[in-house]
């Protein structure tokens, strides 16, 4: 972070480190270097110290310690499961998810369309809610199972899909599920061993882990291909040597992250509202989206009149506030949100979007100074 930031509203693009976490890592950038799938004693070092946080990452979300394959990132754990899936099920040919997904999932669909298979998109309303009959509808339609590939929270506007209804819904059709929970995980409760989801994708460097390590749940009894081969690492689903120091900071993160549902509802939401509350009073034709759906506790997401986005954001970053228009993924591209579109929300232009996204090591005194400059930068904007 630079000398002139002061104020870190953008932690769905990114968090900072926890200092515990980097505590846990340094042994293992400095004296504990050994390859984990080495015999010796700096492997078994190595190894133990992955195994310890397999089982940490498994807690956060309920699931067992053996159905967790660490991978690179979350955009790898997404591609690894919907083409792993299709990979090692045949019969599977139809593909459903929705038109506000993660570009990793987007793309990855796009590119199995183009290979044969059949991707249904399904649209959301004006608040970012998931067209459920939709979902319903086309599950029914078809014969064979399908695959279905769906976020938990939306990483722009925060909302949140119905996971446990799209997981009954799913099992009762025969279809494997996959949930993008990238953002979800450390903000709301996830506990796998209740929610029958099949599939699910974690980051560790959204919960204040070290950026280059994800993570893919998958339920035993899954059949799920992996995309890399060689030395059989990750039980044969993921081959190359570890990334020990990332993964042990993952682990740290996930145990720390195991209380963030209870500190983000007690503490980040009151503070997001609070944001949204003066902003909404001190900008004239302000709308903020997602607020009659339920959403992450961290999440602000506003439209803004007459303002233009990247001219506000580098306003923004002149007073030491870091903010961001949408997803980070899509970071340089001159084009209207695809999940603002799929909203029919209309963003660009003449009416900017721009997302605060809070941590847990936000303060109050943070959200009102943010709030006193957003409104002094916008007024002087517009004048």
């Amino acid at each position: 972070m630079s000398s002139k930031t002061s104020i870190y509203l953008d932690s769905n693009a990114t968090t900072c480190l926890d200092p515990a976490v980097i505590d846990a890592m340094t042994p293992y950038l400095t004296d504990h270097f050994g390859n984990p799938s080495s015999l010796h004693s700096q492997g078994t070092k190595a190894r133990d110290a992955i195994r310890i946080a397999r089982r940490q990452t498994a807690t956060l979300i309920g699931a067992k310690a053996a159905e967790i394959v660490f991978t690179g990132s979350g955009s790898e754990s997404n591609n690894m499961a919907i083409r792993g899936v299709l990979e090692s099920n045949p019969n599977i040919r139809h593909i459903v998810t929705s038109a506000v997904e993660h570009s990793s999932v987007l793309a990855t669909c796009e590119y199995l369309k183009g290979k044969g298979y059949e991707v249904t998109v399904l649209g959301v309303d004006s608040e970012g809610l998931l067209d459920m009959a939709a979902l319903k509808t086309t599950l029914s339609a078809h014969a064979s199972p399908s695959l279905v590939s769906l976020m938990w929270a939306n990483n722009e506007t925060g909302v949140m899909f119905p996971i446990e209804a799209i997981a009954q819904l799913s099992r009762t059709h025969d279809a494997v599920l996959h949930v993008d929970a990238v953002q979800a995980a450390g903000k709301v409760p996830i506990n796998v061993s209740r929610v029958p989801v099949d599939l699910l994708s974690l980051s560790a460097h959204k919960l204040h882990g070290p950026k280059g390590v994800g993570a893919l749940f998958i339920r035993t009894g899954v059949r799920c291909a992996p995309l890399v081969h060689g030395g059989g690492q990750e039980n044969g689903l993921r081959s190359g040597t570890q990334n020990v120091a990332g993964i042990v900071g993952f682990g740290e993160a996930a145990k720390a992250a195991v209380e963030g549902p209870a500190i983000m509802l007690a503490k980040l939401a009151p503070l997001r509202d609070r944001l949204e509350q003066c902003l909404v009073d001190g900008i004239a034709g302000v709308t903020t989206t997602g607020t009659r759906s339920e959403r992450l506790p961290n999440t602000c997401h506003l439209l803004i009149p007459n303002v233009e986005g990247d001219a506000l954001l580098l306003r923004l970053d002149d007073a030491g506030i870091c903010a961001s228009a949408g997803s980070a993924c899509a970071a340089g591209v001159m084009a209207p949100s695809h999940v603002m579109m799929a909203m029919g929300r209309k963003s660009g232009g003449s009416q900017s979007s721009a997302r605060f996204s809070l941590s847990r090591v936000t303060t109050s005194e943070e959200i009102e100074a943010a709030a006193e400059a957003i409104v002094k930068i916008v007024t002087e904007m517009r004048a």
